[in-house]
C-alpha cells in the first residue's frame, strides 16, 4: 500500500493491527489464555467494572422412600457472580527515526515489530498473573517447596493433593512448569513413556500438553528455575479490552525527531471461587516465579 504520511500510517495500523494484535496476543498467552474469561459488561476505559459468573456446586440430597423422600431443600444459588475492576494497562512502546521502517512493516503478516511488541506485553501480562498465586497454607498445604527434582513421585504426590482438595473435573487440570522442571519429567521413564499416561493431546498457545496423572503439562520459559504453578481452571479469572489500542505520533513537540509507536490494552483479574485452593504452588528454594 502507498503510505506516505503519519496520519496514513496511523490510521492503517490501527485498523489492521489493532484487531490482529489482539488476537495473536490471546492465542499466545500461556497462562493469560487459561484464565482468560468472557464478561457482563464492557470495559471502556481503566477503572471499568465487568463481572464474571462461575457456577459453585451444589450439594445434594439423599433421601429414604417412605420417610422423608416426597420432599427436598433447596440452596440459595448454584452460580456466583465476581465483580472484576480492569485497574491495569498493559503496555509496550517503540521509537523509529523515520516512518519508512514502519510502512515496510504494514502488509508484513509476521511482523518483526509487532511480534517485538506482543513479546513485552506477553511479559508484562505474565508477570502480573503470576503475582496472583497464593495457594492455600491450610491442612492440606498447596504451597510445596524444596522440590529440586519434580519426578514421578513428586508428580503423584501432587496428583493425590489436588484429588484431596476436591478440585472438579468438569474443566481440564493444568501445570505450567519452567524449562527445568519440564526437562525432569521428560527425564523421568515413567513419565516419559506415553504407553503409562496415553491421551487426547492438548495444545496451548501452541504448544502440545503432555498429560500426565491428569494434568495438562506445559512448558513456560516465562517461569524462574525451579518452578510449577498446578491449577483447576477457574481458579483464576482474566478480562481484557475486546480490542487492543495502537498508536503512532511523531516526537516534535517533545523537540526531538523520530516516532513512537504504542500499544496498550485495559484488563484485570480477580481469584475465582475457592481460588486459593484450586491451585498448587511449586517450587525449590523460593517462590519467585518471574
Amino acid at each position: 500500500m502507498a503510505v506516505t504520511d503519519l496520519a496514513a500510517v496511523a490510521a492503517q495500523i490501527q485498523k489492521y493491527w489493532s484487531p490482529m494484535f489482539t488476537k495473536e496476543l490471546r492465542a499466545s498467552l500461556m497462562l493469560g489464555s487459561l484464565v482468560d474469561r468472557d464478561y457482563q459488561g464492557e470495559i471502556k476505559k481503566g477503572g471499568d467494572r465487568v463481572r464474571v459468573s462461575q457456577v459453585d456446586f451444589v450439594s445434594g440430597q439423599t433421601r429414604t422412600v417412605g420417610t422423608d423422600a416426597d420432599s427436598f431443600t433447596t440452596e440459595a444459588i448454584s452460580t456466583q457472580y465476581i465483580d472484576i475492576t480492569a485497574d491495569k494497562r498493559f503496555v509496550a512502546a517503540a521509537e523509529f527515526e523515520d516512518l519508512v521502517s514502519l510502512q515496510s512493516q504494514l502488509d508484513d503478516a509476521n511482523s518483526d515489530v509487532r511480534q517485538a511488541l506482543m513479546y513485552g506485553m506477553q511479559k508484562e501480562i505474565n508477570d502480573y498473573l503470576y503475582g496472583f498465586a497464593a495457594a492455600s497454607a491450610a491442612s492440606p498445604d498447596h504451597v510445596i517447596s524444596g522440590v529440586a527434582d519434580l519426578n514421578n513421585t513428586q508428580m503423584a504426590a501432587l496428583r493425590v493433593l489436588a484429588g484431596q482438595a476436591k478440585w472438579p473435573k468438569s474443566q481440564p487440570w493444568y501445570a505450567l512448569v519452567d524449562p527445568v522442571y519440564h526437562m525432569d519429567i521428560g527425564k523421568d521413564t515413567t513419565m516419559s513413556s506415553s504407553d503409562y499416561n496415553a491421551g487426547d493431546p492438548v495444545v496451548v498457545a501452541g504448544e502440545v500438553a503432555t498429560k500426565r496423572y491428569g494434568f495438562n503439562i506445559l512448558e513456560d520459559n516465562a517461569l524462574a528455575a525451579d518452578h510449577g504453578l498446578f491449577f483447576y481452571k477457574d481458579w483464576l479469572h482474566f478480562v481484557t479490552q475486546t480490542e487492543a489500542r495502537v498508536k503512532i505520533s511523531d516526537l516534535h513537540s517533545n523537540k526531538q525527531f523520530g516516532f513512537v509507536i504504542s500499544v496498550d490494552l485495559v484488563g484485570g483479574a480477580a481469584l475465582g471461587i475457592s481460588g486459593d485452593e484450586k491451585h498448587i504452588q511449586v517450587y525449590n528454594s523460593a517462590w519467585s516465579p518471574v
